[in-house]
């Protein structure tokens, strides 16, 4: 009888033991979603306030406030357009170019609702925050000269008419994602649709007053560096919380995130100290940006050594893209996103098709879609590099050109001059 009792009790252990190996298929992991909760906030994190402290300490002391006013707008603005339609554009089922309006103003969704091994709703709220910093992200290129109100209007229609649907095409089922496009956390989403977005803007809209004959030096680079070491800190939400679970893959992406960001920085510096004979604290934390940007879309893929190649490569190339478009082509790109953001990109979009080959040893990931060679692989990203940068070149133009006519884009000479803070936002950052 004891035998026996001792056998069902040591049945029901091995079988509770069991039961976290033999989860179905859509239950929800108490780890995976404490994790990706954690990265979320992560990411909301690197916009408010670290990206409006980045690009805050960037302008004039004059144009502070509506610099972090902007990015604080956008983050409530996208917030509710991805709630009314943004995340049914993205990630339901509708076509290749983009999704359906089963979850419009997030119909059907409920606390039971499951998004692999999370609740929907973290799924949902983890992807809002790639909402919000990518059009943020565009606001560098137009600081100090764009009319508040237009900025607003622009944002919503950008989203809807570029982010959704390359969202969509990548990450939602659409027909880059089915062509087995490598950008696990947004190398072509957000770094290269707002990389571009922002080039085009700064070509429309047109040069500050003053540009570049006369300096314009960041006014608080201290409040820069703040808010560069919370976008570090955050992109581990961005990029290993895009594993969407608490395992390996969320581990690698951090460590090949730390390896580029370091990477990138010390590349960018010692360009700076080869080519001007100091380094600076603004192009440090601008090469961490370059790295980090750069290592995005590559960082599920590639291994540490793949990581510090593509950090190394982006503070050199990144840098040398930012002297051309100020120093050669006169672009008053303000705080450099397209080279850095864009060119950070479209850098890593291509590494990834080189560096997630299971044949580079030290260097390698963890091999591409579907058996693919590397030049095949490498022909995909390619594709998925050109589509979203014509893509969001044309429609981005197309509305620019169309607010300029209905709304006008930018402040006129006499509000450029007083600054926005007081003649848009009627507040001071700082006593002139």
């Amino acid at each position: 009888m004891l035998k026996k009792m001792l056998q069902h009790v040591t049945l029901a252990w091995l079988l509770l033991l069991a039961l976290p190996l033999a989860a179905h298929a859509g239950e929800i992991d108490g780890a995976d979603t404490a994790w990706v909760l954690t990265a979320t906030a992560l990411v909301l994190f690197m916009t408010i306030p670290g990206l409006a402290l980045f690009y805050g300490g960037l302008v004039r002391s004059k144009n502070i406030l509506s610099v972090l006013m902007q990015c604080f707008a956008i983050t409530c603005v996208a917030s509710l357009l991805w709630f009314i339609c943004g995340y049914s554009l993205a990630f339901t089922d509708g076509g290749p170019a983009l999704g359906g309006w089963s979850r419009v103003l997030l119909g059907g969704l409920d606390q039971h609702s499951v998004a692999g091994t999370i609740p929907e709703s973290v799924f949902v709220m983890f992807q809002m925050t790639f909402a919000i910093i990518t059009p943020a992200l565009i606001v560098g290129a137009f600081t100090e000269r764009m009319r508040f109100s237009t900025m607003l209007v622009f944002v919503v229609l950008w989203l809807l008419a570029v982010y959704f649907p390359v969202a969509h095409w990548v990450w939602g089922g659409g027909w880059l994602g089915a062509m087995g496009l490598l950008d696990f956390a947004g190398g072509t989403v957000v770094h290269i649709t707002a990389g571009v977005a922002a080039l085009v803007a700064a070509l429309v809209i047109g040069k500050r007053r003053g540009f570049p004959d006369h300096a314009m030096p960041p006014h608080n680079l201290t409040m820069t560096v703040t808010g560069a070491g919370m976008l570090w800190v955050g992109w581990f939400g961005f990029n290993a919380g895009s594993a969407l679970a608490a395992n390996g893959d969320a581990g690698m992406a951090m460590l090949a995130t730390q390896i580029s960001a370091a990477a990138g920085s010390l590349a960018w510096m010692a360009m700076e100290w080869i080519r001007h004979g100091k380094p600076s604290v603004l192009g440090i934390v601008t090469g961490m940006v370059a790295g980090l940007g750069s290592i995005t879309p590559a960082s599920g893929f590639v291994g540490p050594g793949g990581a510090l190649v593509i950090g190394l490569a982006a503070g050199v190339i990144c840098y040398l893209a930012t002297q051309a478009i100020k120093q050669r082509f006169k672009i008053d790109d303000s705080l450099d996103v397209f080279p850095v953001h864009g060119v950070g990109g479209i850098l890593g979009t291509l590494c990834a098709g080189v560096f997630a080959s299971d044949q580079l040893g030290a260097f390698s990931g963890w091999g591409y879609a579907d058996g693919m060679s590397m030049s095949s692989q490498l022909a995909v990203q390619a594709i998925g590099v050109t589509a979203t940068l014509i893509y969001t070149a044309l429609v981005t133009l197309a509305l620019l050109k169309l607010l300029d006519l209905l709304m006008g884009l930018r402040v006129d000479t006499e509000q450029e001059t007083i600054g926005l803070d007081l003649s848009l936002h009627d507040e001071r950052g700082y006593d002139l």
